[in-house]
């Protein structure tokens, strides 16, 4: 089917079979995912908090010592 044949068939489609489809198209997808587990969930949790802590953590000590430069350099 070309590309203007797939148009036209939109337009005669009307906007609630669209959104129908459209939502049949999203629950089919959903389908298809593969969920984590329980256990899968809480390691991903802790490694995300752990990595943001560690990021946190780099951030506060470099902001630290650019401050302990700066107050040296201008005062």
């Amino acid at each position: 089917m070309s590309e203007s044949a797939a148009t036209e068939q939109r337009k005669k489609r009307g906007l609630i079979a669209s959104v129908t489809l459209f939502l049949r198209q999203v629950v089919g997808e959903l389908k298809k995912v593969v969920w984590p587990t329980r256990n899968e969930l809480s390691t991903y949790f802790i490694v995300v908090i752990v990595f943001i802590l560690a990021i946190m953590v780099y951030t506060g000590v470099l902001d630290f010592l650019f401050s302990k430069v700066v107050n040296w350099v201008f005062a």
